[in-house]
């Protein structure tokens, strides 16, 4: 039997009562912790001994440990969907603009992914109390971000970036672990609406159900509001080519194949991303080969946290720097 939190409210009223399902979003209003989230050294994506200090013995959290969303994101070759989740946020004019107005984009383009996967990971994988801190850090940042024609808490804005995660992860985990079926998938997206309401999006804005939402997804592109513009192509090459100490430019080509071949067809030639033969087969390989060694990685090395922990806000750890 999973193990609950108590109830603090109502129960979240779109996700099914299964075995795995998440306790209420109505806990964010209710006896939140009143610390602001501690502060993390500068890592990517963290030292060792960091990682450890965060283990803890599983205690109640927002979602119980054998949830399909703990499956799936507690899986580390998630971590290659990485750029495909940053470029198709940056490809809404909106959230390109308040990314580069508002961050230290240019100069440490690794950050933004590096603080996403922390806040994921908090939510996800911490305890109660880990969970809302995260959560109420975001959402601070979140509202000092605005600009000409942008806020960061403006709900649509927040309902776009929160579909590029959700996305994203089921993507790049039928990609490179193994399929789902078609009820894991919808219970992973239900679960997700969840972190999205931790996050500011209103539960009336969540697309019903998984195919609702990718006609969404489809159509934001289709329709033009999702589109690359200079500014996003300008960034995007931070992304897959960041400047880092310990790396050349030609090794992140790989991620750059990845990146390039798990985006939608369309913002993949609006990005202006080869994609030629050459692309194609190395991706291939990829799609063929990486399933095959993910299966037989060692649990320590495959997955964090392992099943049984969860993440706790050390004092070194911050969600927004």
């Amino acid at each position: 039997m999973a193990r609950r939190v108590p109830r603090s409210g109502s129960r979240h009223p779109r996700v099914r009562p299964t075995a795995r399902t998440i306790v209420s979003a109505s806990v964010v209003s209710t006896a939140e912790p009143r610390n602001a989230a501690p502060k993390m050294k500068s890592c990517w994506p963290m030292a060792l001994a960091e990682i450890r200090g965060l283990i803890g013995l599983v205690r109640p959290g927002l979602y119980t440990d054998d949830s399909i969303t703990r499956r799936v994101n507690r899986e580390n070759i998630l971590l290659l969907g990485g750029g495909r989740a940053l470029l198709m946020q940056l490809a809404h004019p909106k959230v390109a603009a308040g990314v580069d107005e508002h961050s230290d984009f240019r100069t440490h383009p690794i950050q933004r992914l590096r603080r996403t996967v922390r806040m994921i990971m908090a939510i996800v994988f911490g305890d109660r109390d880990t969970a809302l801190a995260a959560a109420r850090a975001v959402n601070q940042a979140h509202g000092r971000v605005r600009g000409k024609g942008y806020r960061a808490l403006d709900p649509d804005l927040l309902r776009w970036v929160h579909a590029t995660l959700i996305d994203s992860a089921l993507v790049t985990y039928e990609t490179f672990v193994k399929p789902l079926s078609a009820r894991e998938r919808e219970d992973f997206y239900q679960e997700s609406k969840l972190l999205g309401e931790l996050l500011g999006v209103p539960r009336d804005h969540f697309p019903a159900t998984l195919r609702d939402f990718n006609e969404y997804v489809r159509a934001m592109i289709a329709q033009g509001a999702v589109r690359v513009e200079p500014r996003a192509a300008d960034l995007a090459r931070l992304v897959v080519r960041p400047r880092l100490r310990l790396l050349p430019g030609p090794a992140m080509v790989p991620f750059e194949v990845v990146t390039a071949g798990l985006l939608p067809p369309p913002l993949r030639q609006q990005y202006g991303f080869a994609w030629g033969g050459a692309q194609r087969r190395a991706f291939r390989l990829m799609v063929i080969a990486l399933p095959r060694l993910v299966a037989v990685t060692p649990p320590v090395l495959r997955v964090w946290p392992l099943p049984g922990h969860n993440v706790s806000l050390a004092p070194s750890l911050s969600i927004t720097s």
